[in-house]
């Protein structure tokens, strides 16, 4: 916490909100980054699942 008093007096409270808005917004930007590839490795198995279920007679 103490780095960030020197930061704020030297460049402005708004520039370092600013700062630690986009710092939260990467987080969590990866995080839906890794969802979206989860989601892409478990599309194809289970389409691959459902084509089968419905040809099979």
């Amino acid at each position: 916490m103490e780095i960030w008093i020197p930061l704020i007096s030297e460049y402005g409270f708004p520039v370092m909100v600013t700062l630690y808005l986009l710092y939260r917004l990467e987080r969590k930007l990866d995080h839906v980054i890794e969802a979206l590839q989860l989601l892409r490795e478990t599309i194809p198995s289970a389409n691959s699942v459902s084509y089968s279920k419905h040809h099979i007679k």
